[in-house]
């Protein structure tokens, strides 16, 4: 009986998450309409229906989603415990569910899977790249690689590197502007404004020196967006100057697309860091994992680099 509870629960978990019955077959291993097997009989035997169904769709009931939210966390965890023993104690294996933002995941993160994959291969890093900041927890994710998560009892983060903020422009540009040389002058030049994903405002130019100084710049607004990487393309374009995080000038500063100015001034936010839960023993996927992907951002240089260059 809890065998067939177990691949019940797998198949309605994994086509909650995927939101399709291929893609869960494809997580699972199995065919598609094996895992729609499972889910008909969970049905049956709950006497509800969990999914509505259409030949393009497919969505959670209201009953599903009440049973998907009570058992997604509790079921992941039972399924590291039983892993763990049947592994062998400690032994790193399972899906690792990982959350990570766009240009940060492919630029620095997923360079660094191969290895761990070979050190690991009982691991398969699941990796979801979205900009938003997600909710460990109650989303299921093992993992999330960002800023400004914030943290509660429930959650450990542990810092892969700084991030220093710096202002980038195109050599275009420049050649018809001539750079600033000191935070009072972008007030005559077009800057590309970011807007937070959180709050929804505008993030203010607020720069400082090495030397203690800080100041609050100002620049002709010529576009508003909320994403770092379409901040770098526009300005490696040529529409103005850019306040960017390190991960983000790195590849244009690399190809010469964009260009420093006022280099000795600079913006800090908070560390780029690695989050997970601490509500449970931490599995061994997640424990190596963790402790792999700080000893390679050091070794690979990558938290060096972030800083204040």
């Amino acid at each position: 009986m809890f065998t067939e509870l177990s691949s019940y629960l797998d198949a309605f978990i994994a086509a909650a998450d995927e939101g399709s019955f291929s893609a869960a077959a494809r997580r699972l291993g199995l065919t598609p309409a094996a895992v729609s097997k499972s889910v008909n009989r969970l049905e049956l035997r709950l006497g509800v229906r969990l999914f509505q169904r259409s030949t393009r769709s497919l969505a959670l009931t209201t009953d599903g989603e009440r049973l998907y939210a009570q058992v997604r966390l509790p079921w992941s965890e039972i399924g590291d415990a039983l892993t763990d023993l049947s592994q062998g104690a400690g032994k790193p294996a399972g899906t690792l569910k990982v959350s990570l933002a766009h240009t940060v995941g492919r630029n620095y993160i997923v360079p660094l899977l191969a290895e761990f994959t070979r050190r690991y291969p009982d691991v398969v890093p699941d990796l979801h790249f979205d900009n938003r900041q997600v909710d460990l927890i109650a989303e299921g994710f093992d993992v999330a690689i960002g800023g400004g998560i914030e943290l509660t009892d429930a959650l450990v983060a542990r810092e892969l590197a700084r991030v220093d903020i710096i202002l980038a422009v195109s050599p275009a540009y420049l050649k018809a502007s001539p750079a600033p040389s000191q935070p009072q002058e972008l007030a005559r030049h077009r800057g590309l404004l970011r807007r937070s994903l959180a709050t929804g405002r505008l993030a203010a130019w607020t720069l400082k020196n090495k030397a203690g100084q800080e100041v609050v710049a100002s620049v002709r607004p010529v576009a508003v967006m909320d994403d770092p990487e379409a901040i770098a393309r526009a300005a490696a374009a040529g529409m103005g100057i850019a306040m960017l995080p390190l991960p983000h000038a790195l590849p244009f500063l690399d190809s010469g697309e964009l260009l420093r100015v006022l280099p000795e001034w600079y913006a800090e936010i908070r560390p780029l860091s690695i989050y997970y839960s601490s509500r449970k023993l931490v599995p061994a996927k997640v424990r190596v994992f963790v402790d792999y992907m700080i000893e390679q951002f050091r070794a690979s240089g990558h938290a060096e680099r972030f800083r204040q260059q």
